[in-house]
């Protein structure tokens, strides 16, 4: 039986684990440090998270979770994608630590089964949604009428997978920001960007690239 306090606990060691394999890498993350950071013992880890695989999981759970804070739930479907371009510029800015942990896991996975496992099926739901968010904003014209939803799915994903992989230390802000604008322009979605620039923001109006029609 649950205690009171078990979530706050459970959140804890999650958020400690968290931070370990961002500051440390894959490699760095080690039950027994976890624990002492929270100030439990082993066996009180493994209450709440019976393997390591469940920790990371777990890690891995809280960093998706980040990204589904960018979606606008009851907005259109275009303004929900514009939300998403919006809040993986914040997540940039403010969060640097969620493309670290993210990075780590996306290279253990090309040599761990089970990490794999666990990559794949985050990946696979956040395709299936950006894939049905492109199809209703495409009907709503808000993105280029000829785009493949499927495939262009595809495309912002591997984009901001590519954004995992790069060191934030060595990672220009412009540059990402170049690359998200060039994503939005072939995407041919109306927006209001906002430019990082020596950690100020500038709204700039982002040319609409002309419409296929059929």
């Amino acid at each position: 039986m649950s205690t009171p306090d078990a979530e706050p606990r459970r959140n804890e060691l999650l958020l400690a684990a968290y931070r370990r394999m961002a500051e440390a890498g894959f490699e760095g993350l080690r039950t027994r440090d976890v624990a002492a950071e929270v100030g439990v013992n082993v066996a009180t880890l493994h209450y709440y998270f019976r393997t390591k695989e469940a920790l990371i999981r777990a890690v891995v759970g809280h960093a998706m979770e980040r990204f589904r804070t960018t979606f606008e739930p009851g907005s259109t479907p275009g303004a929900q994608l514009a939300a998403h371009f919006r809040g993986v510029r914040r997540l940039v800015r403010d969060e640097p630590e969620l493309f670290a942990v993210m990075g780590e896991l996306a290279q253990r996975s090309a040599r761990d089964p089970a990490i794999a496992a666990i990559f794949k099926e985050t990946n696979d739901t956040w395709h299936a949604t950006l894939r049905g968010l492109l199809r209703h904003a495409r009907a709503e014209g808000s993105v280029d009428a000829g785009l493949d939803p499927d495939a262009t799915a595809a495309l912002v994903i591997a984009t901001f997978r590519g954004m995992f992989m790069l060191p934030p230390a060595t990672t220009s802000p412009q540059r990402l920001e170049q690359s998200l604008t060039q994503l939005e322009r072939l995407l041919g979605m109306k927006r209001e960007a906002t430019v990082l620039s020596s950690g100020r923001r500038r709204a700039i109006s982002s040319p609409q690239r002309g419409k296929v029609h059929r």
